[in-house]
């Protein structure tokens, strides 16, 4: 096969995998800079991808007119129509492999992503478990690319450069006067969040004698309620919940001095600019291969897994297995405010 000039990138969700793509695309627009990009995801994470140069978005409207088999069809010509010369898929799902047809059809070759589902399913399963760390996604994204042709090495590239912040936001945030932490502390699913009473009592032991300014992120209308709460009863904690646009919330992320977040999206966000991140874990596992971009394994506090050997039940943690629902419980506050101090200090 020769070697594309045009290569159609496709991620369309979720946050945390899509935000696992950048340091991939940037070390490969970085050593690649005559092979053009466009990434085929929602126009929402745009912002992730602003400082990287080569790379364009194209959006996809699955709910809209690329709805269903006639709008994959369509969404299709609408991409051949920009010369595209290979296809890197990094979802590989039904939508995709939808796509897929209509480009083979039109000789275009596509590469995807391997899954790696069937170590995946032995790391999970309770029985003959085999519990050991699997490849990390950003190497499992770096091997498509490598099928293309272009082989890439993500272990040396720059972490993106902290953003300027704006006027809207230092409204927000005041001067940086003090160490700033983000806290995200819900996830997709319940297994994967630290329990509300554990967080409020991280953020009481947070207020004696820091000195530091928390930030809370969010979204939707019940957590933005429960944030709004928190920053009432906690004085040096502020919700950014549903106050920024995307693109300012990464400004605010990109100035950090330390996120914590749950296995979740913002983790893999503040990662991608070089701010520590500590994640809990639940029911989920950095074995899995979601821990966010060059953060230390000691920086993921894990339950006892002495106590729950099942660990972990599922890729995403989806369901809670009977006898799992307290499994977070075994990390008790004073560990989590103990890896902050150590890591601020």
């Amino acid at each position: 096969m020769e070697r594309p000039h045009h290569i159609l990138v496709i991620r369309l969700s979720a946050m945390g995998d899509v935000a696992m793509m950048v340091p991939v695309l940037k070390a490969f627009t970085e050593k690649y800079p005559d092979v053009k990009l466009t990434l085929l995801t929602r126009r929402f994470f745009a912002p992730m991808f602003k400082d990287l140069r080569n790379v364009q978005i194209f959006e996809a409207e699955v709910k809209g007119r690329h709805k269903g088999i006639f709008g994959l069809k369509k969404l299709s010509s609408e991409l051949l129509d920009l010369k595209i010369d290979a296809v890197a898929d990094l979802h590989n799902v039904l939508r995709s492999n939808i796509l897929k047809l209509f480009f083979k059809l039109k000789g275009i070759p596509v590469r995807q992503l391997d899954k790696g589902r069937k170590e995946k399913k032995a790391l999970t399963r309770s029985n003959n478990k085999i519990f050991e760390q699997l490849k990390a996604t950003h190497e499992r994204y770096t091997e498509v690319f490598d099928k293309l042709g272009y082989p890439i090495e993500i272990n040396s590239v720059q972490v993106l450069q902290k953003q300027e912040v704006t006027e809207n936001l230092s409204a927000i945030t005041g001067e940086k006067d003090k160490n700033w932490i983000g806290i995200a502390p819900f996830a997709q699913h319940a297994s994967k969040a630290y329990p509300e009473d554990l967080m409020k009592e991280v953020l009481l032991k947070l207020q004696k004698g820091q000195n530091l300014r928390i930030f809370l992120f969010g979204g939707g209308k019940e957590e933005t309620a429960k944030l709004a709460a928190w920053e009432k009863e906690f004085p040096n904690a502020v919700s950014v919940a549903g106050k920024l646009s995307f693109e300012e919330e990464l400004s605010l992320i990109s100035n950090l001095d330390l996120m914590l977040a749950m296995d979740s999206g913002n983790g893999h966000l503040a990662a991608n600019f070089g701010v520590p991140v500590i994640t809990i874990w639940g029911l989920t596992h950095p074995y899995t291969g979601f821990a966010p971009f060059r953060q230390p394994e000691t920086n993921s506090l894990l339950p006892d897994l002495q106590k729950y050997p099942a660990i972990p039940t599922s890729i995403y943690g989806k369901d809670i297995p009977q006898g799992y629902e307290e499994v977070m419980r075994s990390i008790p506050p004073q560990k989590v405010v103990e890896k902050i101090n150590e890591i601020l200090n």
